[in-house]
């Protein structure tokens, strides 16, 4: 039973274990746009049996437009495309996880098992690259959630927007754990062969046991090097991202997983702090209690240091790595191990000289 009250007067319980098997957030706190919270009280007429364990639940978006403009000066692309909000990896890290209270839902458990799904994105991007007014620039995807998450099995929605990329002859830059990438090694291959791709697969630790832990529904640190490898086979090139490193967790890995990246075929290598933006840093630390309480403090100690005392700051050129002796370290020791196993290759640029917008039926075709 739930009752509903003041949200500057709930603290929201945890979730039981045996309701969230294979999630990682342990609560479900209201989103912070709401104005009130909705909690459980046991009213004595229910028992613990008669709660379900939470399952992932799909609904439809249709957008008017899909292409998401930035101009951050420390992010390498000014567009992006989410296929769908909300990501069932469930990375208890995740730093789009407060993108979720813009819908109304929590940046907990609703981000991991209360997914938004945008099937019509293939064709209004194909309207928007149509445009006169369009300028072509890499677009990058899965910037904030996975395209390659397990959903994505059933609706197709990235496999059609990379058919839609390469009838255009457009430069995407792709960012996943997920290994149903491999499903779409033809277009990828395709794409790789016009120099129009790239792809980034992020490995946060090769410890099963933690990749497990804090990325629940994520495939494990050896798949995902397999799917490098596989990639590599297909022509495409790929770049290992340790990230996020976890300062007292799982920095300690760095140069284990660059090598095992360039051991599968990656062609380079990058890195990024762990960042707790809004929600995230309360989920987190709620994590690390459960699971690391003798490292708890340690890593948020590290963590203030480089974010002048606080958990998180936003400040552009600090917020991806922090400042500080620690973060000047973990900086130089990825430069030494990058350089060692040659993946601090500057790599050519995509190739935007291509775009075109293909015919459609019925158009008058050009006579030139």
């Amino acid at each position: 039973m739930f009752y509903i009250r003041s949200m500057s007067d709930v603290e929201i319980p945890a979730i039981p274990p045996d309701r969230r098997r294979g999630r990682a957030a342990a609560s479900n706190d209201t989103g912070r746009f709401e104005p009130y919270g909705r909690v459980a009280v046991d009213d004595g007429w229910s028992r613990d049996d008669d709660q379900p364990m939470l399952r992932t639940e799909v609904a439809i978006e249709r957008p008017r437009s899909v292409i998401s403009y930035n101009q951050s000066p420390d992010l390498p692309f000014d567009r992006s495309i989410n296929p769908y909000r909300g990501c069932e990896h469930g990375c208890i890290y995740c730093f789009a996880r407060p993108s979720h209270a813009y819908l109304g839902l929590s940046p907990g458990l609703d981000f991991e098992t209360r997914l938004i799904a945008r099937p019509t994105a293939p064709d209004v991007l194909a309207d928007e690259l149509r445009k006169p007014s369009y300028r072509v620039r890499p677009l990058a995807i899965g910037t904030n959630t996975d395209p390659y998450q397990p959903i994505e099995k059933n609706h197709q929605i990235m496999r059609r927007i990379l058919q839609v990329l390469l009838d255009h002859r457009h430069p995407v830059a792709i960012v996943t754990k997920g290994t149903l990438i491999e499903r779409d090694l033809d277009i990828l291959g395709e794409l790789a062969r016009a120099n129009l791709v790239r792809v980034g697969i992020s490995v946060t630790t090769l410890d099963r046991k933690l990749s497990r832990a804090m990325e629940p529904r994520a495939p494990a640190p050896d798949r995902r090097l397999a799917v490098i490898r596989a990639l590599a086979d297909a022509g495409v090139e790929t770049r290992i991202m340790a990230s996020p490193m976890i300062p007292g967790l799982s920095d300690h890995e760095l140069e284990a997983i660059l090598t095992a990246g360039r051991d599968a075929g990656a062609v380079a290598a990058s890195w990024i702090m762990l960042r707790l933006p809004r929600e995230v840093s309360p989920l987190f630390q709620d994590w690390l209690a459960v699971h690391h309480p003798d490292r708890a403090a340690r890593v948020m100690a590290r963590l203030r240091e480089m974010h002048d005392g606080r958990d998180y700051s936003a400040e552009w050129g600090k917020r991806m790595r922090g400042q500080g002796h620690y973060a000047r370290m973990i900086a130089a020791r990825f430069a030494v191990a990058a350089r060692r196993l040659g993946l601090d290759s500057t790599r050519p640029a995509l190739d935007c000289g291509q775009f075109r917008v293909p015919p459609r039926p019925g158009d008058q075709l050009s006579l030139l």
